[in-house]
Order: C-alpha cells, then sequence, then structure tokens
C-alpha cells in the first residue's frame, strides 16, 4: 500500500494571488480610512457638545440673573431652604432641566441648591472671576459631580454686583448624547466600509481578470522569462501600444531595423522614417509573411493585434533564404543552358562526324568555323562595347540562356561603358535582374527580342533594357517598384515583388532613379540613370566591391516585369 501522503500544513501571511492581495489590502485601507475618520468625527463632536452644554448652562444663569425677584432676594432676606431665592431658583432649574442654578452672595454664600442643606453653605468652587464681573464656562466638579458650567455675576437695580449665579448641566447627559451618536455614527461607517469593500472586490475580480489569477511570484517570473525568450530568439519582435508608439523591442529588431533605444515612445513614421516597413508595422499594410526591405536586408513581417488595443508584430530576416532561393534559380538556369548546349554540341559532333565520314572535308572545316565563329562573334561584339569583364562576362551568359529560350537578346549599337565603373558589382546586379525579368516577360511569344543600352554622360551611367513583351500599364508603374507587389506566383523557395524594389533602392542609394514607360516597338523599356557610376578619366579603376553591393546583388531576383 502507498504511504498515507502528509497533511498539508496551515500557511499563515498573506496570500500568494495577487487578486487575493489586493482585495485584502484595499479592504484594510478601508478598514482604517472608516475607523480613522469615525475617530476625527467623534474627537470634535465631542468637544462641540461640552461647547454646547457650557454655553446653554451660561444662558440659563444670564437668564436667572436677569429675575429681579432673584436680586432683590439676595438683598432683602436671609438665605433659607423656603426662601424666594430658592423658590425662584428651582422653578427655571426644573424648567430649564438644569442639574443645579446655584445663587451667592459676594461672600460665597448659597441661596439656593437642589440640595436644600446646602443652603447658607460656601460654594465648592472659586466664583472670584463671576464676582469680578466676567462670564465663566467650564467643565468641573463639584458637590454634585462633574458638570458643564456657566457663571455669570448678579446685579442690583443700580447695577452693582452684589452675587453670581452658577448653573450647572449634567456631564453625564452631555456623554449620553454623544454615547447615542456612536451607533449612527458606526452604522454610516459600516456602510461607507461595505461600500468600499464591494469596490474593492470588483477592482480585484478585475485584476484577477487581467493577471490571468496569477501570483506576484508567477508575475515576476513571467517578467524574466520574458526578457530572456525576447532577448534569446532570433526573431525580431516589436511591441506597439493602442497610441501607435514602440513600447519595446528586443535585440534581433534592433539590429534589423537599425535603430537603438531612442526609438522607444515613438511611432514607426518617426523612428523609421517612410517606407514598406512602417506601413507594416503600423498595418497600414495587412497580411501574411508580408514581404519588406530595410536597409540591404529582406525582411519578413507579420503584425498581431493584442487585447489592449496594441500590436506585436515579428520580423524574420530572409536575406540568406532569398540570396539561396535566387542563385537556385540563376543555377537552374545555367543548367538548362548547358543541358541545350550539350544536346546542341551533340547534334554538332554527329554532323562533324557525318561529313568526315563522307570524306567531306572542306564541308567539315567550313561547318567548325562557322559554329566557332558565332560564338566569338557574339563574344567579341559585347566585350568590345563594354569593356569591365564582368558585366562584359554577365551578358554573354545571358545571350547563351536568351538563345536556350528562344529570345534574341542584343547589345544596342550605341552602347559603350568604360573599364572604369565605381561599383561593377552593383551594376552587375541591376543589368542581371533587368535582363532576367525581360526574359520572362518574353518568352514564348513570337518574335521575341530583348535588347540592353548601356551609355555614358560623363561620369553618368544610363542603362536601358527593352523587350517586346506586354508591356507594363500605365496605372501599375510605380506600383511595380513597392516591395512584395507581384502579379506572377512566387517560386518555391520563396516569394515575389523584391527585385524591381533592390534595383530602385540601388539606384537612389547612388543617387540615381529606376523608371518603367513604354517601348518604341510595344513592350516595356527600364531605364536606370547612376550619377557619379565612373572614375575620373586619369584614375584607375577602383573595383569596391562592397559587401553592401555584394549584398546587393545576391538579394537581387530574376524578372523584371513579374511585377507587371
Amino acid at each position: 500500500m502507498s504511504p498515507t501522503p502528509p497533511a498539508r500544513r496551515l500557511r499563515l501571511g498573506m496570500p500568494r494571488r495577487v487578486f487575493s492581495q489586493v482585495l485584502l489590502m484595499q479592504v484594510a485601507i478601508a478598514a482604517g480610512v472608516a475607523v480613522l475618520a469615525t475617530g476625527l468625527f467623534l474627537a470634535p463632536l465631542s468637544k462641540q457638545l461640552d461647547q454646547e452644554a457650557m454655553r446653554r448652562a451660561l444662558a440659563i444663569a444670564e437668564t436667572t440673573a436677569q429675575d429681579p425677584q432673584i436680586a432683590e432676594g439676595v438683598l432683602t432676606t436671609p438665605p433659607s431652604s423656603d426662601g424666594p431665592v430658592q423658590k425662584e431658583a428651582e422653578r427655571i432649574r426644573k424648567a430649564t432641566h438644569a442639574e443645579y442654578i446655584v445663587v451667592l452672595d459676594r461672600h460665597w454664600v448659597r441661596w439656593s441648591h437642589p440640595t436644600p442643606a446646602q443652603i447658607g453653605e460656601f460654594v465648592s468652587t472659586d466664583p472670584r472671576d463671576a464676582l469680578a464681573g466676567k462670564q465663566v464656562m467650564e467643565i468641573d466638579k463639584g458637590t454634585l459631580g462633574r458638570s458643564a458650567r456657566g457663571k455669570v455675576p448678579l446685579y442690583d437695580a443700580d447695577h452693582r454686583i452684589i452675587g453670581a449665579v452658577s448653573v450647572g448641566i449634567a456631564y453625564d447627559s452631555v456623554r449620553a448624547r454623544l454615547i447615542s451618536a456612536i451607533p449612527g455614527l458606526f452604522a454610516y461607517a459600516g456602510g461607507a466600509l461595505a461600500v468600499g469593500a464591494l469596490a474593492a472586490w470588483l477592482i480585484s475580480r478585475r485584476v484577477q481578470r487581467q493577471t490571468r489569477d496569477l501570483a506576484f511570484s508567477d508575475i515576476s517570473a513571467l517578467l524574466a522569462e520574458r526578457e530572456a525568450m525576447l532577448h534569446g530568439i532570433r526573431e525580431g519582435v516589436v511591441a506597439l501600444d493602442r497610441g501607435g508608439r514602440i513600447r519595446l523591442f528586443n535585440d534581433e529588431a534592433r539590429r534589423l531595423l537599425g535603430v537603438g533605444d531612442e526609438a522607444v515612445g515613438r511611432t514607426p513614421d518617426e523612428a523609421l522614417g517612410a517606407g514598406r516597413t512602417t506601413d507594416v508595422l503600423t498595418g497600414r499594410v495587412t497580411g501574411t509573411d508580408l514581404l519588406t526591405v530595410r536597409g540591404q536586408r529582406v525582411l519578413v513581417a507579420n503584425r498581431m493585434p493584442t487585447d489592449d488595443g496594441g500590436a506585436v508584430a515579428t520580423l524574420r530576416d530572409r536575406t540568406e533564404l532569398e540570396q539561396l532561393g535566387r542563385e537556385l534559380d540563376s543555377t537552374r538556369g545555367l543548367i538548362d543552358a548547358l543541358r541545350a548546349q550539350d544536346h546542341e554540341h551533340a547534334n554538332r559532333m554527329h554532323t562533324l562526324l557525318g561529313l568526315l565520314e563522307l570524306e567531306m572535308y572542306d564541308d567539315a572545316v567550313e561547318f567548325v568555323g562557322e559554329v566557332v565563329g558565332d560564338h566569338r562573334a557574339t563574344a567579341e561584339q559585347v566585350t568590345e562595347k563594354i569593356q569591365d569583364p564582368l558585366l562584359a562576362a554577365l551578358l554573354v551568359g545571358k545571350a547563351t540562356v536568351a538563345a536556350e529560350r528562344g529570345v534574341a537578346l542584343w547589345v544596342s549599337e550605341r552602347t559603350r561603358l568604360p573599364d572604369r565603373l565605381i561599383d561593377p558589382r552593383g551594376l552587375v546586379t541591376i543589368v542581371g535582374n533587368l535582363v532576367d525579368n525581360a526574359l520572362d516577360a518574353v518568352a514564348g511569344t513570337p518574335h521575341a527580342r530583348v535588347e540592353a543600352e548601356l551609355r555614358t554622360q560623363g561620369r553618368t551611367v544610363v542603362l536601358r533594357v527593352r523587350d517586346t513583351g506586354p508591356g507594363v500599364p500605365a496605372e501599375q508603374r510605380e506600383l511595380i517598384f513597392t516591395e512584395g507587389w507581384s502579379t506572377k506566383q512566387p517560386p518555391a523557395h520563396g516569394k515575389r515583388g523584391i527585385g524591381l524594389s533592390l534595383v530602385r533602392r540601388l539606384a537612389e542609394r547612388q543617387g540615381g532613379s529606376a523608371t518603367v514607360s513604354a517601348a518604341a516597338g510595344g513592350g516595356a523599356e527600364f531605364t536606370v540613370v547612376l550619377p557619379e557610376a565612373l572614375t575620373e578619366p586619369a584614375l584607375e579603376p577602383v573595383l569596391t566591391g562592397s559587401a553592401e553591393s555584394a549584398e546587393a546583388t545576391a538579394d537581387a531576383p530574376a524578372g523584371v516585369e513579374e511585377e507587371a
């Protein structure tokens, strides 16, 4: 048998859940405030009741002192229990419900008292202030106990002080009034405490829902885990608040976007500037796996709204993947071209073998000369007009691929490009993109033709690529340069809509431009202007091969009119 599980210990102290702690603290605060408010109310209430009792005693004393029978009795009769002064004082005392009314002469002798035996005796408290003409209000203790007292001087007809009148209100009645007010006060305090406790419970329930009934330790652990996760994952994470301002972003997002901590608290428009990346982060462009280019990087962005009105965007770096995909496309194209050349070479070898077997040696020599001459002529034609070796090799290779696809690739007769390019790889990227896309546009059409023209104007290089394809509609001539915009199906390795955006970005990075218009004979004509692209004639050519151009070269996909 399994052992009996140990009994759970009773845990004392603060509860662990945020809901319980918030409720407990709020109820404790409400109770403390209620007790404090009750105490602060009772203290002035007690003083107020004392003042009210003393003023009442003083008022009775003044009324008694103004009675002419009292003054006349003090002057004309001796103090006695059945004298006129005692009778009149008792009448007033009973009418006003005072505890006592004592009339005394200037020798401190009582002429009236609720206890007749005290008449003719000296008073127990000092009446000198009243005999001096002052009004006195006090809480004091005498022969009848503690009372609220009022004392006034007693005047005769000539306004001479002949004695004093002292009136007392039983202090027990004042305390009884205070005690009688306490239950009502506690009732109000209890009601306020109940309302406060209910409000605290409602607030705590809301806190419970928002914190998912977690403990403070759980929240602290979640925050620590979030920080570790945000800064450990290889995806960029950008969080925005309901106002569209950047609330936080991790190290990868900082690297991909090229921004620092100053971006926190700013909108993407303020932190990143205008562009597709900003449009994706702000939600102006919607969708999943949206392609965007930030600097030299190709990013895939996704944006997810949050319950508080904000959003969280994730960024993935697809630069290397796009590079591999485009290299794969280029490799496939070269393989297809080599396969076609191999097939053509086999046919030529069979033809040459047949001529030799038929002993038609002269015809065989002529056939070999024509084949070799055609290839040499194409290479010489390109290298004569384009002296940069990288660009010349690119166009020679593209001519072979074009021939396999049934497209005539021509280098314009007006082409002249000296070997003085500052950034030849950047121009190779632009030319390769535009030519490959032009081949895609015209492939399969009758009399397909692509023409490339490279001319210089001072140190400025002007590139034009014309094709006989369907052309680009006027309303789409700016859209085709937008990142992620395309009308073609994406390739197996990724997405389209990057090539022309990178072409324009490369051109604008050098202070130039990239535009598209209708070709003279139909089709499309792309024009790229690159100012300051050549070195001075007296200087040696500088092949920078910068990382910036190399990465851009790798990022450039095939297909000019894939966006058309």
